[in-house]
């Protein structure tokens, strides 16, 4: 593959292209200007509008959506469906799955051996010896009836065979086959007449009309209406691009002399003008409030501590005066165990020997 191919020439432009290239894109990018300012604005609004009010309501809802149908319906399944499940299946078991497991295992399938026992027993006894002889007889009438039949069918293939297929076939043969073959004949004479005429009818009256429009009238416009569509398509395309380039240029402009209205004048009030008041703010009013604040809750804890020690001061002489001195306890023998000697090398632990 030849990379370093060059494309292959373009075909020269008429002059009716070049005469109308320049005022149909003159137009289309007037009439393209407002459209893309306007849609770059909603752009930039819907964009403003999604990050500042739609994903914060949409996330609003679904904490709202979650709150009252989905924890709820968990709450529900796991609280409440699934305890009841597990107690119903319980219940089911003892009640239903339990007896009839006994009852197949103990009754049913006893009655079942006797039954099949039952059953092989009448028919090993009673019913093949009856279906043997049966079958005996059956095999009998068969073959006479097999005989009676071929006999019967002979005959009547014979019969056939001699008062109709053979007057037929003499008769399809000799009469009927020279008569189609002379009525296809006609019929295709017939049909190819008709057809020429049908054939040059309609190439007169429809196919010469039909290609000489199409030649002179509609070739022609069909090659101007591409030309200008064609045209019309770049123009947009054209103006598009510029318009979207007219757009980024106002969009700057209009984001500079914001900035330069509002973002910075603000900027410079909020350094040279907010943060030092709020500085001294701050270190004339607040931190000395707040000293003074810590200090009056240290002085109203300590009176406190005094007013309680106080109280109970008074409770204690009030209790002592109505019902005197508290008696002293006694002490009591804790009756710990005594404390024994070490064990030496002449000690003896044994009932016997012990000292």
């Amino acid at each position: 593959m030849d990379l370093d191919k060059p494309p292959a020439p373009q075909p020269p432009e008429g002059c009716l292209v070049v005469a109308l290239r320049l005022p149909v894109r003159i137009v289309v990018l007037v009439l393209v200007v407002p459209v893309r300012l306007v849609w770059d604005a909603l752009v930039a609004a819907g964009r403003f509008l999604h990050a500042t009010v739609l994903r914060p309501l949409g996330r609003a809802l679904l904490w709202i959506c979650r709150a009252l149908f989905v924890w709820p319906f968990v709450a529900l399944w796991r609280w409440v469906l699934v305890p009841v499940g597990t107690a119903l299946r319980w219940l089911g078991h003892v009640l239903v799955v339990a007896p009839l497991t006994w009852a197949y295992v103990h009754l049913l399938t006893p009655l079942g051996h006797a039954l099949r026992w039952a059953a092989r027993g009448v028919f090993t006894f009673l019913l093949a010896p009856v279906g043997r002889g049966l079958a005996w007889l059956a095999r009998g009438i068969g073959a006479l009836l097999a005989a009676v039949g071929l006999g019967l069918f002979t005959g009547a293939a014979w019969l056939v065979r001699y008062l109709l297929v053979v007057p037929a076939r003499r008769l399809y043969v000799q009469v009927l086959s020279p008569a189609g073959r002379a009525l296809l004949w006609l019929a295709e004479a017939l049909v190819a007449g008709a057809g020429a005429v049908l054939y040059w009818t309609a190439r007169v009256l429809f196919v010469l009309p039909a290609l000489a429009l199409w030649r002179w009238v509609l070739a022609p416009v069909g090659r101007v209406l591409a030309v200008v569509a064609r045209e019309v398509a770049d123009a947009l395309g054209h103006a598009w691009r510029i318009a979207g380039h007219l757009s980024r240029v106002v969009g700057r402009a209009l984001g500079t002399l914001f900035r330069w209205i509002f973002v910075e004048p603000a900027r410079w009030v909020y350094r040279t003008v907010l943060t030092p008041v709020g500085h001294v703010v701050r270190d004339v009013v607040l931190r000395p409030a707040a000293r003074a604040a810590r200090e009056v809750g240290r002085v109203t804890r300590l009176t406190l501590a005094a007013a309680r020690d106080t109280l109970r001061e008074t409770r204690r002489e009030v209790r002592r005066a109505l019902f005197g001195e508290p008696g002293q306890g006694v002490a009591v023998d804790r009756r710990e165990p005594p404390v024994r000697d070490p064990r030496t090398l002449g000690s003896s632990t044994t009932v016997l020997t012990k000292d």
